[in-house]
């Protein structure tokens, strides 16, 4: 399943994906991943949430950042949850240049049993049709 938080810059996103992630520790079996492009929030987490700053890895681009999360859950086999903070900086596209991204979360989520939740950067109107499906 995937879940997109939306809305324009300041309007509290990366919040809202650390009170969720904070919250689906007392129900989680499995780990929770969250990713973002800084260490903003850091401190917020429970510990229990795996923290992954992507600046550290130099990534560059839709398909390094697809690898990367690709990476990060064949790391553990018991992943549950998994927060992607600031999508569309992390990958230096717009939002709607991202399908092959979005395809590639879907089938993700569906293969792994995995719950991903993204935000984005955009009013719901600017929302791609492959984006606002997940609202």
């Amino acid at each position: 399943m995937i879940k997109v938080i939306y809305g324009a810059k300041g309007t509290g996103k990366t919040k809202i994906m650390i009170d969720a992630a904070n919250a689906a520790v007392a129900e989680a079996k499995g780990h929770l991943i969250f990713i973002t492009d800084s260490k903003r929030g850091m401190y917020d987490l429970e510990r229990e949430v795996r923290f992954i700053d992507t600046s550290e890895y130099d990534i560059a681009g839709e398909a390094a950042l697809c690898g990367f999360i690709k990476g990060v859950i064949a790391g553990n086999n018991d992943n549950e949850y998994v927060y992607i903070d600031g999508v569309v900086r992390i990958a230096g596209k717009p939002v709607q240049e991202m399908a092959a991204f979005f395809y590639m979360l879907d089938k993700v989520s569906k293969t792994n049993n995995l719950v991903i939740t993204v935000s984005v950067s955009a009013a719901k109107e600017e929302l791609p049709d492959f984006v606002a499906k997940y609202i």
